[in-house]
Order: C-alpha cells, then structure tokens, then sequence
C-alpha cells in the first residue's frame, strides 16, 4: 500500500507585540528628526507584521493558500527571504521576498477572495525552501481599501 501524503495547515499569527516594537523605531526616528538606515523599511500605518511558526520543516510541497477576508479590501503579504532577527536588527527594503502574495474581495462579491495565482503560487513554493532552514518566518500584511488584521484569516496549506 502506498503512503499519501497529509496535509499540514500552519496559520499565519498576528505579531502585535514587534509590530508596536517596529512602530516605535519609526516613531524615534521621527522625534530625533533622523533618517533610516540606507535601505531600512519603516512599518506605514498600514503594515503589520505577522509570522508563521513551521513545526515541520522536512519534505514539504506547497499545496495552497487559505485565505479568509471578513469583509471588501486587499491583504498584501511579503515574506521576509533572509533569516530576520527583527527584536535585534532593522528590516532591510532587499531582504522582502517578490512578488508578494496578494488576496483580495470586491463589495460586489462578497463571498469570493481573489488574487494573482501566479504570484500566490511562486511566493508559496518559496515558503517551502525557507522552511528548510528556519523555524519560524516573518511577514509584513499591508492592508487597504478598509480592510484591517482583525479580519484576516490566512494560513498556508502544505503536502507533507
């Protein structure tokens, strides 16, 4: 009998704490009236960091996204290529991964979440390859058109 492979969902998690951290490095800059690092992104008001814990690393195929969007907007994900240490470092424009992966629902089709599969998909497979040497990943979500965290569910569907 041949084996079949399982599915293992892993969610994105909001990370509000080193959002607010990130905030407060923007904030600084701004009082002390002083410029970023050459390179380094700023968290806009509309950006918020989420993270993705892998508690399996091996053998994974990037299945799909599972995206849920309580309400019209758009979710900008982009995942982060290099192994961040956001508590320690500053986010460098040249370590986010491109394309982002981007969802999003029309008021006049409310039960329907779109994106560009092409883009969904590349980002996905390039999940699989920073499984392989991390254990915990970093995204920023930029949200628009009213949409905010609160309604965002997402997570990311592996073959395992």
């Amino acid at each position: 009998m041949g084996s079949e492979a399982a599915e293992l969902e892993l969610p994105l998690v909001q990370d509000v704490q080193l959002t607010e951290v990130m905030r407060i490095r923007g904030k600084t800059l701004r009082e002390k009236n002083e410029k970023p690092q050459d390179g380094e992104k700023l968290l806009q008001a509309n950006e918020f960091v989420f993270r993705l814990h892998f508690t399996h690393q091996r053998d994974l195929c990037f299945l799909s996204w599972k995206v849920i969007l309580d309400q019209p907007g758009k979710a900008t994900i982009i995942g982060t290529s290099q192994h961040w240490t956001p508590d320690l470092t500053n986010l460098m424009r040249r370590q986010l991964l491109d394309p982002p992966a981007v969802f999003w629902k029309k008021p006049d089709a409310p039960e329907v979440v779109d994106c560009n599969e092409a883009d969904a998909l590349e980002f996905g497979e390039r999940l699989v390859e920073l499984a392989k040497i991390r254990k915990v990943m970093y995204f920023l979500v930029a949200f628009t058109d009213g949409l905010e965290p609160a309604h965002l569910k997402c997570s990311v569907i592996f073959n395992i």
